[in-house]
């Protein structure tokens, strides 16, 4: 699914196909097996069509953050709801972590579909990134959003 993903929407990652299509399997593995990020998985009848992942920040003046990366719903399965129930995942998980007061995401900045997503889930637009991305010659603009979870500490 990564794979697909990249290949039918380069603008929306940093990371392109033919990057990470010439990883070895296990670069995966270990991404889905790792303690240091949360990665959730919307799965049908053994299949899967969405994922999202939750990566907290490690240094101690960063541990207040989290960060919202490789969020992706196949196309078949768009407007099902899956994307928000990935999201609240990821965001529930934020929460119960403590240390996180806020998380942060990026998004391709005419992506108006997945704001309306985020925007309903509480993010807030705080700046765009102009030619953040150049995916064959051409500049995509991503904009950054932030939601500010209250989880019980000051």
């Amino acid at each position: 699914m990564r794979l697909k993903a990249l290949q039918l929407h380069p603008e929306a990652f940093a990371s392109s196909y033919q990057e990470e299509e010439a990883l070895p399997i296990s670069t995966f593995e270990n991404r889905l097996s790792s303690t240091s990020s949360y990665t959730f998985g919307a799965i049908e009848h053994q299949q899967l069509y969405g994922a999202v992942t939750l990566l907290p920040e490690e240094k101690n003046k960063l541990k207040h953050r989290g960060n919202i990366v490789a969020m992706y719903v196949s196309e078949e399965k768009r407007g099902a709801g899956l994307g928000r129930k990935l999201m609240q995942a990821a965001i529930q998980q934020a929460g119960e972590l403590k240390c996180i007061e806020q998380l942060h995401l990026t998004v391709m900045a005419k992506n108006e579909s997945a704001k309306k997503l985020y925007r309903s889930l509480g993010f807030q637009s705080y700046a765009v990134e102009k030619n953040a991305l150049k995916v064959n010659g051409q500049y995509y603009d991503e904009e950054l959003m932030v939601l500010y979870i209250s989880n019980g500490e000051s």
